[in-house]
């Protein structure tokens, strides 16, 4: 169990002792109010337990009408691994880049069972498999430094026909808004799709950031089009970063500045020995008539590039199907789902690209193994946000919480 140390303990102390003074309890009081015995409270106060774990002090916090950060306002943030609630959390891919700068994730849901697996095997049992809206959200820690998510996308998503805000799967922003009201963070991070700009004729984004400006005493809710290829991923993947920073810390948190604007990372470099990896490397089995396609769309070219007089061509197709990799560029975004043409292709060979290459777009390390299917793996991928490309963020958070 995670506890604070010596050193921290004659600060918490004395908070404890001076809020509870303020509200003009006794210990007795306060110990029954937060759920602990009387003897660990007092022995709390008088500095008697030297490593007070997490969970009391929280529930102190709790019961006190204030928040853990508030008691151990002295403490150096550098002493200490920022924590984190990661909601929505699929595989694991945005955890993966908060982990990565130093963050500590202490709990995370998904819904989906495979993805779970996934992100057990590489984070640990933290996670929460299960419909977000059927969690005890008293289960949920408190007072954590940063909470993150993508909601779910599908209905904002550009590709098909929006509901946006009015529907079941997009309103499960508002479960993400009731946690991060009961969790209290310093910052949160949303990630969406670019088509949430546009949702409801922009009513579903309005009504996101004013739905955070009021809650917590409110946040400063800044919303950020990017696109990860800037920041290091081999993809042109456009997304929509909502950032919310707490009102009361008067703090501004800076945007990290593109890191490869003009030098994106090409799939070429991205896929460089990817054939040596052993998981998740596996080829798909293809139609004839699929290679024979490929054959004639050169890399970085798709479906309209097959004449329509080749016996290949099908009327209708549209142009995103059947894209193949161009060996000096980013690939294009990759999809979780579909039918035949839009699994992505490889440049030099006529053949889909493997979920291991996929995982490479996405910077995703060559042991960070995916649970299921080959589709299942794809889905867990495609849905996921870009590790490599949300790290300099993660970096950059990680800067204003110590600042």
């Amino acid at each position: 169990m995670a506890s604070f140390t010596m050193d921290n303990t004659s600060t918490i102390s004395h908070k404890i002792k001076v809020k509870r003074k303020q509200m003009g309890i006794t210990q007795e009081e306060l110990a029954r109010k937060a759920d602990i015995p009387y003897t660990t409270l007092v022995k709390i106060e008088t500095g008697a337990v030297k490593s007070p774990s997490v969970d009391t002090v929280n529930k102190i916090a709790c019961a006190l009408d204030t928040t853990i950060d508030e008691l151990i306002v002295n403490i150096n943030m550098k002493k200490r691994k920022p924590s984190v609630v990661s909601l929505f959390s699929g595989c694991g891919g945005m955890d993966l880049g908060f982990y990565l700068e130093g963050f500590n994730v202490v709990w995370a849901n998904d819904y989906n069972h495979e993805a779970c697996n996934t992100y057990k095997q590489f984070f640990g049992d933290h996670i929460v498999e299960g419909d977000i809206n059927k969690v005890d959200i008293k289960s949920i820690p408190r007072n954590a430094d940063v909470v993150i998510g993508g909601f779910p996308c599908q209905d904002f998503s550009m590709l098909w026909k929006r509901g946006g805000i009015t529907t079941e799967r997009g309103n499960l922003f508002k479960s993400f808004s009731k946690i991060v009201e009961h969790v209290n963070p310093k910052v949160f991070v949303a990630e969406n799709v670019k088509g949430i700009l546009t949702a409801n004729d922009g009513k579903a984004i309005k009504s996101i950031v004013e739905e955070f400006s009021k809650i917590n005493g409110g946040y400063k809710v800044s919303v950020n089009l990017i696109n990860f290829a800037d920041y290091g991923v081999s993809q042109l993947r456009e997304r929509v970063l909502i950032i919310g920073v707490k009102n009361s810390l008067n703090h501004e948190f800076k945007k990290p500045k593109p890191t490869h604007v003009g030098k994106h990372v090409s799939s070429k470099e991205a896929l460089k020995g990817v054939e040596k990896v052993p998981y998740n490397n596996e080829h798909q089995n293809i139609a004839h008539g699929t290679i024979e396609k490929l054959k004639i769309i050169p890399p970085g070219g798709n479906f309209t590039d097959i004449p329509k007089n080749s016996p290949h061509y099908v009327k209708g197709m549209i142009s995103h199907v059947y894209r193949r990799l161009h060996p000096d560029k980013p690939s294009t975004t990759i999809i979780a789902s579909g039918g035949g043409g839009t699994w992505g292709y490889h440049f030099s060979e006529p053949r889909p690209l493997t979920n291991r290459e996929r995982a490479r777009l996405f910077g995703y390390p060559d042991d960070f193994v995916f649970t299921g299917s080959m589709t299942e793996a794809r889905r867990q991928i495609g849905n996921s946000v870009p590790p490599a490309g949300i790290r300099p963020w993660a970096k950059a958070i990680k800067k204003f919480l110590i600042d």
